[in-house]
């Protein structure tokens, strides 16, 4: 009985045994009986092939061990996947947000701006503050060399020293659906002169326009606009080396307001641009028409700008009724952005107004150009044409003198060219005069200078527009030895009014400025300004002035 007992408890063993190592063999089926072996043999195939499982038969295999959960592991897991699933719903909702138009963004870099997340509509605030000084060191003046050798009672025999408030801007640009674009521009300094009849002869409006961008390179835009044409006009008053424009660039284009009205088109690639324009009459002309501003006396109210930007515009008086702008720039030689050549040309044809009352005198519009030796705060007229519309009538004793100026051409050339830290730049305008009693009379200008950045930077040049842009100096003033940038210019520069029956006077001047830059948006400027050769038939005919000039300047 006890061998019995024995014998049972070894099968149940070895069966036991041989259950578990059945599940670590292989097993082999007959294709025809479906018998299950431990062996191969003859039509035999192995359980676990591909083929068995194609037929429907399934492979053993054995379920692995997995040890019991506790009831406090169980609820950490808990714990953490409702975290997650937290976070996941968080981020959606972050997402949705982001992409929800009618939420917006405010960059505070280079300016202040105002974005929606899709980028559909910008805006951006603008403006420019420019605080100036004027004094005038060993001025001498001929009082009695005046006009035909008469004496020249009234003429100011010196200019005046003192400060303006010369720019003060603010204004708005942006976007509509990223191609639709726009900018709005209001200058405080330039409104609020009265014309004797309840109304402003002189708006505060710059640019105001709405354009649209066919692509990265085309667009148009119609309002009011700078005229394309001119280099040093293209940059804007807050890039300029020097406080003032150079005595040609103020004269032909910025004092006769250079903000018109009309249509304009742009073209630009990487490395060259093409502008046109079909513009009249400016927002605000610099002059009212009556005929007392229309022919300006030197040194007086109406031709004296003293101050801010105001209406006289520097002594310019024009009546534009329709003119065609064209300018071609680019960089023929690149090698970065620190070492190119700029070349640049363009063109204006000007149709101006006379108006005539019924006796067949003059009235008003006309054109005369006048302009300063440089002088930004009282920039009385050292040279003057005086207008270019006489009269109407072709009678009288003054038939002879009879003259009326019915069209302009402008045509200039530029060029500059910038290596690291030194730049050259030079331009030469000219303006043909064509009407009665006109032949073949054309008043130019030009001007040269250097510059070098002390600290190393270089200027910024803008293809798009072909002009100078915003310096940024390597490192910021601070009090821990940051410098700022420094930049020391020189030049020199002429401007010819003399042609044929025009009497305007010449003259020409050397300059020397040192700017400092503390950071991008700030500046502080001096300038020393000595008259080399003044030729006129006034009483600054062969004056002697030296001119120190200031700026301090803040833009955003």
């Amino acid at each position: 009985m006890k061998h019995t007992k024995l014998v049972i408890a070894m099968a149940a063993t070895l069966s036991a045994t041989a259950s578990f190592s059945a599940l670590a063999m292989d097993l082999y089926v007959d294709s025809k009986t479906k018998q299950v072996f431990t062996e191969p043999g003859k039509g035999r195939v192995l359980l676990t092939d591909s083929a068995n499982v194609k037929s429907g038969h399934t492979p053993f295999v054995p379920a692995p061990y997995v040890a019991p959960v506790a009831a406090t592991d169980i609820d950490a897991i808990k714990k953490d996947l409702e975290m997650k699933t937290n976070a996941i719903a968080a981020l959606e909702e972050h997402a949705k947000e982001e992409s929800d138009p009618k939420n917006a963004h405010v960059k505070l870099d280079d300016g202040i701006h105002f974005a929606t997340k899709d980028g559909n509509f910008t805006a951006g605030i603008n403006g420019r503050l420019q605080v100036d000084s004027q004094s005038n060191v060993n001025q001498s003046a001929n009082y009695n060399n005046g006009l035909n050798g008469t004496s020249a009672s009234g003429y100011p025999t010196t200019l005046s020293d003192g400060m303006a408030l010369r720019r003060a801007r603010l204004g708005i640009e942006g976007t509509f659906f990223k191609n639709t674009f726009y900018k709005f521009e209001y200058d405080f300094t330039r409104a609020g002169s009265s014309n004797g009849l309840g109304t402003s002869a002189s708006s505060g409006v710059t640019d105001a326009f709405i354009g649209y961008n066919f692509s990265k390179e085309t667009s148009i835009k119609a309002g009011a606009f700078k005229e394309p044409f001119s280099l040093e006009e293209a940059t804007s008053n807050r890039y300029l080396t020097f406080i003032q424009r150079n005595m040609a660039v103020d004269t032909f284009v910025d004092d006769l307001n250079t903000y018109k009205l009309g249509l304009g088109g742009n073209y630009s690639t990487d490395r060259w641009m093409a502008a046109t324009s079909l513009q009249t009459e400016a927002v605000g002309r610099s002059w009212n028409t009556t005929s007392a501003m229309v022919t300006p006396t030197i040194g007086s109210a109406s031709v004296a700008g003293v101050g801010g930007d105001t209406s006289s515009r520097g002594g310019g008086v024009g009546d534009t009724a329709w003119e065609v702008n064209g300018r071609v720039a680019g960089t023929p030689w690149f090698e970065s952005k620190t070492k190119f050549l700029h070349v640049g040309a363009g063109g204006t044809y000007m149709q101006l107004n006379n108006n005539y009352s019924a006796d067949g005198t003059f009235k008003n519009g006309g054109i005369t150009f006048a302009h300063g030796i440089g002088n930004n705060v009282d920039r009385t007229s050292i040279l003057s044409t005086g207008s270019l519309t006489t009269s109407g009538k072709n009678t009288g004793a003054s038939a002879g003198l009879n003259r009326e100026a019915n069209h302009l051409t402008r045509f200039g050339a530029e060029s500059a060219v910038v290596y690291g830290p030194f730049s050259a730049q030079t331009e030469y305008l000219r303006t043909d005069i064509s009407g009665r009693g006109y032949t073949d009379e054309a008043l130019d200008g030009y001007y040269g200078y250097v510059t070098y950045f002390l600290t190393g930077e270089s200027r910024n040049y803008k293809t798009k527009t072909a002009s100078w842009d915003r310096i940024k100096p390597n490192r910021n003033f601070d009090m821990k030895g940051g410098m700022g940038a420094w930049e020391l210019a020189t030049g020199y520069d002429y401007l010819n009014l003399n042609s044929g029956v025009i009497k305007g006077g010449r003259a020409s001047t050397a300059k020397i400025g040192l700017n400092w830059y503390p950071n991008s948006h700030t500046r502080v400027m001096a300038n020393y300004i000595k008259a080399l050769d003044i030729n006129s038939s006034n009483a600054y005919n062969n004056a002697d002035f030296d001119i120190i000039e200031t700026r301090v300047q803040l833009d955003w």
